[in-house]
């Protein structure tokens, strides 16, 4: 067996162990779904690389980077002290 289908069959194995972990399915159907468990993985995987690419794209060719980050981070962290905090919105 090759290195690389080790490692592909390690990593499907982990993502259905994950699965059965995260939600209440059973293992037998955590295994019928793996392709699509793979598939989503994959899918969500190529998102995240094109959306990040194209920020940091836009990133670089602004103005004022620090300031775009620092601002990000200060909502990041403001959400962070309000959800320790036990800060609930109101909903309408």
């Amino acid at each position: 067996m090759s290195t690389r289908l080790f490692a592909a069959s390690v990593a499907v194995t982990a993502l259905v162990v994950l699965a059965v972990w995260i939600t209440d399915l059973s293992f037998q159907r955590a295994v019928l779904l793996a392709p699509v468990l793979v598939i989503g993985v994959g899918a969500v995987a190529g998102l995240v690389v094109f959306w990040g690419r194209i920020g940091l794209d836009s990133l670089r060719r602004s103005q004022h980077p620090r300031l775009y980050v620092a601002g990000g981070l200060a909502v990041v962290g403001l959400m962070v002290l309000l959800t320790l905090l036990g800060v609930n919105l109101p909903h309408e």
